[in-house]
């Protein structure tokens, strides 16, 4: 299933509900890079890493004119309650039912404890303004992601000669 989306493909389009309490669309931010980083669950530590190293970079973020959304299977309640202990300052959305987290192969089998389970798997998706992918990151290190992602934008941001 990870190889279903590549690099260069549209993204997929979906709607999910917000911790703004509305809808939120991948096609309102057209004309934006998007950073859609999928994580496991809010409160873990490693999702807890990651997404505090998203706001820490949050202004660098907004500099390079680049929309940062975090999806997990969480609900809305409980996206509001992380991002006000982490005072996150990005939209978290809820895919509930797994669906766009299955979409962008980023649903699938998970080991813990010696378990294997399915869930959602940390990935992160650029998207350019035109809504296309420019590169999937599949192997995340929470603490040092915000800053690869940062790296990696510049570069897509560079005029071509």
């Amino acid at each position: 299933m990870n190889d279903l989306l590549a690099i260069g493909q549209p993204a997929p389009p979906f709607t999910l509900p917000g911790s703004n309490g509305q809808p939120v669309s991948l096609a309102q931010f057209r004309g934006q890079w998007v950073v859609l980083y999928f994580y496991p669950r809010d409160n873990t530590p490693g999702c807890t890493k990651e997404a505090c190293g998203f706001r820490d970079a949050y202004d660098q973020f907004q500099q390079a004119q680049a929309v940062i959304l975090g999806i997990s299977p969480d609900s809305v309640a409980s996206h509001a309650k992380f991002i006000r202990k982490y005072n996150l300052p990005f939209l978290l959305l809820a895919d509930t039912e797994g669906q766009v987290a299955r979409t962008y192969g980023s649903y699938g089998p998970k080991k813990f404890m010696g378990k294997t389970y399915e869930g959602v798997l940390r990935h992160t998706f650029i998207l350019d303004p035109q809504g296309k992918i420019v590169h999937i990151y599949r192997q995340v290190k929470p603490e040092t992601h915000a800053q690869q992602v940062l790296t990696d934008l510049a570069q897509w941001q560079q005029p071509t000669p």
